[in-house]
């Protein structure tokens, strides 16, 4: 057996790890209470159990990932969308002297869904509404010709809505004093926007795809959630734009917003960080808009500085046990 592979073996499957005594022991001292500890370890437990890729993930990523979910009081279940343990091939890592020093592995990423996002700031306290949808043809008006807001007529019939395509979506959120924030961006902005930022994702293999046209050999190769999911990672990326811009960010939603998209890890002293490295092999999620124009959409000068909560800090997550496994 090569030394890549010992290190492999050396890993065991995170249905074996997570009853391991190690493992056990750092779940119930970080989350304290034993009856959020088991319910912790069942819902994460269902969520790899569904997923045969995420099974072959290292089980450490998968645990740091979690617990930082837990920490930010999402739930891991994929039909929630609050948050999604993602797999990833990490390439591997050598010493100055080419000694291999991390073999090539499978990871898991923690991906912030967008149902996260919503659950986040409305539990901040400042938002009396906060929503995402998509837009359908014929709902767009364009633009108020005098303050450049966007306009829409909703179609009230619901199965016929849901018949038409769509074309766009739509990002809102009023807070409690009744400041009103919506954004815009057509779907060919939305690929565009995907295309241009994130390495998972190519408008012209997305077109391919919608036409049929990817011979099911290669279909594999479409794993990424803007193939599998693009309505989902749009909403996403859009209350991304929305809420980093203009909207109050709790110190909870700037953890999630950071570790989004990122296999997260200890530093030196045994805190939650993401791995940047890491992420820059995989990026699932395309950043906001490095743009400053208001155009006219908003309530408040385009220079408004970003305000941030100041709640209690989501806990740190001690993982130096899991060197012992």
């Amino acid at each position: 057996m090569n030394q890549n592979n010992k290190l492999q073996a050396q890993k065991p499957r995170f249905s074996v790890a997570i009853t391991t005594p190690q493992y056990q022991n750092l779940i119930h001292n970080t989350l304290k209470d034993p009856k959020r500890a088991n319910r912790f370890i069942a819902a994460v437990s269902s969520a790899v159990a569904v997923n045969p890729q995420l099974q072959e993930c290292d089980a450490g990523t998968i645990l740091s990932a979690a617990l930082l979910g837990e920490s930010l009081n999402l739930q891991p279940s994929p039909q929630l969308g609050q948050y999604y343990m993602v797999p990833f091939k990490s390439k591997a890592k050598y010493d100055r002297q080419g000694n291999l020093i991390d073999p090539e592995c499978t990871k898991a990423q923690f991906i912030l869904g967008y149902k996260g996002y919503i659950q986040m700031a409305l539990r901040s306290g400042e938002y009396a509404d906060l929503d995402v949808i998509d837009i359908k043809e014929g709902e767009y008006l364009g633009k108020d010709k005098f303050t450049g807001k966007p306009q829409f007529s909703f179609i009230e019939d619901d199965d016929y809505r849901e018949s038409l395509p769509t074309v766009g979506y739509m990002a809102y959120f009023e807070y409690l004093n009744g400041f009103r924030k919506v954004i815009y961006w057509s779907k060919d902005k939305i690929i565009s926007h995907a295309d241009q930022f994130s390495q998972a994702f190519s408008a012209s293999a997305y077109t391919k795809l919608q036409n049929n046209e990817i011979p099911e050999k290669d279909m594999w190769k479409f794993s990424s959630f803007w193939y599998k999911d693009f309505d989902t990672m749009a909403k996403k990326t859009l209350l991304r734009q929305l809420i980093s811009k203009w909207g109050i960010m709790s110190t909870e939603m700037v953890t999630a917003m950071e570790s989004d998209g990122n296999c997260i890890i200890k530093d030196d002293s045994g805190n939650f960080i993401p791995d940047v490295h890491e992420q820059a092999l995989s990026p699932e999620l395309p950043p906001a808009e490095p743009e400053h124009e208001d155009n006219g959409n908003s309530d408040l000068p385009s220079d408004e500085p970003q305000k941030y909560l100041t709640p209690e800090s989501p806990k740190h997550i001690n993982l130096d046990e899991l060197d012992e496994i």
